[in-house]
């Protein structure tokens, strides 16, 4: 299990977010797999139960809180950490979802490829 690369599901409705998640994280070694819309990914997320999730909020299909709540519910999935990376910036967003929803990070897009990696690794540590 240890040579196993750290799974990592990016919920994302633009195809370009997904692979620069890719691009960023995969140079750090971990494996990055895309799902393009709510629905999709939280079917993944029952699938092939990730070791983290990169959540955008605003998706057409289903909201990335609604994946959250039905994750969090479901005693397979409340466990695996959620990283929020939205354009929804203003302040009370991200209280809303460090405080209130208790998502394990909250990102504001635009970020920077350190930022996101600094993310991911104090969240995993803390697992």
């Amino acid at each position: 299990m240890a040579d196993e690369a750290i799974r990592i599901l990016c919920i994302e409705d633009e195809a370009d977010m997904i692979d620069l998640f890719r691009v960023i994280l995969a140079r750090r070694g971990y494996k990055v797999d895309g799902a393009p819309g709510g629905h999709e990914g939280l079917r993944k997320v029952r699938e092939t139960h990730p070791d983290l999730v990169l959540l955008d909020l605003m998706m057409p299909d289903m909201d990335g809180w609604e994946v959250y709540q039905q994750m969090k519910a479901d005693e397979k999935t409340r466990d695996i950490p959620v990283i929020i990376v939205t354009a929804k910036a203003q302040s009370i967003d991200k209280v809303l979802g460090l405080q209130i929803a208790k998502v394990d990070d909250y990102i504001s897009k635009p970020f920077s490829p350190d930022e996101l990696v600094e993310s991911v690794q104090r969240v995993l540590a803390r697992q």
